[in-house]
Parts: C-alpha cells; sequence; structure tokens
C-alpha cells in the first residue's frame, strides 16, 4: 500500500522501543493496589476515601486546622476524630515544656474535651502560639468590645501578696459570649458527629476571663447571671492608673439601640494597676482538672 506524500509510517515491534530497548507493560506488571476514588459524572472533581484526608492530616499545621477542615466533609470529619487530636498532640509535646497536670500525656487518654485539652497544651507547646498569647497587648490600649452583651457567670477577688510592700487584689469576672445569629436564625452551626461529641465537650467554649487587678480592696456587688451592657477604660484621677467601669443589666442590649451609662449596675475599680481579658484556651485561663 502506497502511502500519501510526506506520511511517514513508523514500525515498532509492541514491547520494543525502535533502538532495541524494551518498554514496560502496564498490563503485563502487577498493579499496585490503590484506594477507590469516585469521580463526579461532569468531570469537575473526585471523591477520595477518608483514609486519604487522615494521612494529610499528619502535616497540618495546628494554625491551618481550620483552613483544612474547610476543604471538604470528609477531611471535617477528620479533624472532629480522636486519633487526630493526639496525634497533633504528640507531634509538638517535649518534656521540658511545662504542662498543667490535665494536659500531661497519662491524662490525655481521656476522651471528654479532648480537642480542648490539646488546644490549650499547644498554647504552652507550640512556639507561634505561645509567643502570640506573650505579644497580646493589655487591655487600656484596645478596649474589649466583644464583651458588650455578655453574661456574667463566676466571680471572685483573691489578695496577691508578692516583693510589693502592699499587696494587690485580683478581681475575676468570668463572662460568656452571646452566640452569633446567622442568617437563618441557626445559631448552633455546623455539630460533629454523634460518635465524637465527647471529644468537642468543652463546658468554656465561648468564655473568657476579665482579669483587673488593683492596689486595694473593693468592695463589689453580685453580678452574676446579669449582661454587661457597658465598658469603659479610663485615666485613673491620680494620673498614674486606670479606672474601670462595668455596668450590667438584667437582659442584653437589642441591636441597634445603644445602652446608657447610668442605667444598671454599676461597678467601677480604681485605681487599676493591670487588665487581662484571658479566652478559654489562655495558659492562665482556670479550668477543671476533672474537664
Amino acid at each position: 500500500m502506497q502511502m500519501p506524500a510526506g506520511h511517514h509510517q513508523v514500525t515498532q515491534m509492541p514491547g520494543r522501543h525502535r533502538q532495541g530497548k524494551k518498554i514496560p507493560s502496564i498490563t503485563g506488571e502487577r498493579r499496585r493496589h490503590r484506594l477507590p476514588v469516585t469521580y463526579e459524572a461532569d468531570g469537575t472533581g473526585g471523591d477520595y476515601p477518608i483514609d486519604i484526608w487522615l494521612i494529610l492530616a499528619n502535616y497540618i499545621r495546628p494554625e491551618d486546622v481550620v483552613t483544612f477542615a474547610l476543604i471538604c466533609k470528609k477531611a471535617w470529619t477528620v479533624t472532629c476524630t480522636a486519633v487526630f487530636w493526639m496525634r497533633l498532640y504528640k507531634r509538638y509535646y517535649r518534656t521540658s515544656t511545662y504542662l498543667p497536670v490535665r494536659l500531661l500525656p497519662e491524662c490525655m487518654y481521656r476522651l471528654r474535651s479532648l480537642r480542648a485539652c490539646v488546644i490549650r497544651s499547644l498554647y504552652h507547646m507550640y512556639e507561634p502560639f505561645s509567643s502570640r498569647v506573650a505579644k497580646n497587648p493589655a487591655l487600656p490600649e484596645s478596649t474589649p468590645s466583644t464583651l458588650l452583651n455578655s453574661k456574667c457567670l463566676l466571680f471572685w477577688c483573691k489578695k496577691i501578696t508578692g516583693s510589693r510592700p502592699e499587696p494587690l487584689w485580683e478581681f475575676y469576672f468570668k463572662f460568656m459570649k452571646q452566640p452569633l445569629k446567622q442568617k437563618n436564625h441557626c445559631v448552633n452551626g455546623l455539630q460533629p458527629p454523634a460518635e465524637y461529641k465527647e471529644v468537642h465537650y468543652n463546658p468554656d467554649q465561648d468564655c473568657c476571663l476579665l482579669q483587673i487587678t488593683t492596689l486595694n480592696f473593693i468592695f463589689i456587688p453580685v453580678a452574676m447571671g446579669m449582661t454587661l451592657t457597658y465598658l469603659t477604660i479610663n485615666v485613673s484621677t491620680d494620673m498614674r492608673h486606670h479606672r474601670v467601669r462595668l455596668v450590667f443589666q438584667d437582659c442584653p442590649v437589642l441591636n441597634g439601640k445603644k445602652s446608657r451609662g447610668e442605667q444598671g449596675l454599676q461597678i467601677v475599680l480604681d485605681p487599676v494597676h493591670s487588665l487581662h481579658l484571658l479566652d478559654w484556651w489562655h495558659p492562665k485561663y482556670p479550668f477543671s482538672t476533672k474537664a
């Protein structure tokens, strides 16, 4: 058969290269075992098994956990498992790092509150997290507006004696922030699978602690169960310290309405030596060892 002009026919023996070298045949060799991958009919992507995401999770940095969980539902499911959080804990655990008793390896076998305990331990062990806490600015430089409409759960105070000739007093207000309502009026959001609810249990979720240190003892009226609607941090009368004023009411202030500072239960702390706002994962945040 005569070929058209300008066309060259190349004849090649099966399993042989033109230069005589043998080309390995895929069909003739033993294939490796592969995990099944389901592809969408329209070619938009593949549905990989959860084992793949569990392997990839071993290389995720703590600050990238949220980003990893947002990839797909199976990646999010992996971040709900106890295996994921235990591996994350073991990856950064060092015997030289001080940890509270509840965060020690011998106490981490409990599934209850495992996620919260691992996050707390990372703020002791993981340098980017611990340095972030150390660089946290003092409250007088940025008034915590996020505390508004938060409910006061607990209040206590204690006397601090140290190298100073006069003792200091620390006043603690434990608040629970109001959940943000979505457009569809859903406040709970995405919940972990039922088999991992113990892992995600955290009684201090959405809680924070306002620590106010004063130069002397100040009588404080009972504000537990009330809502913080007004908070100001000003310069004290001696021009060397701060003055903190908190106003509590029985119910939150509705959206679009401003709270009047002269209404409600008022608490004034003056002079104030220092202020700290501690989130539930902060190393100085007190939490129960039975959690």
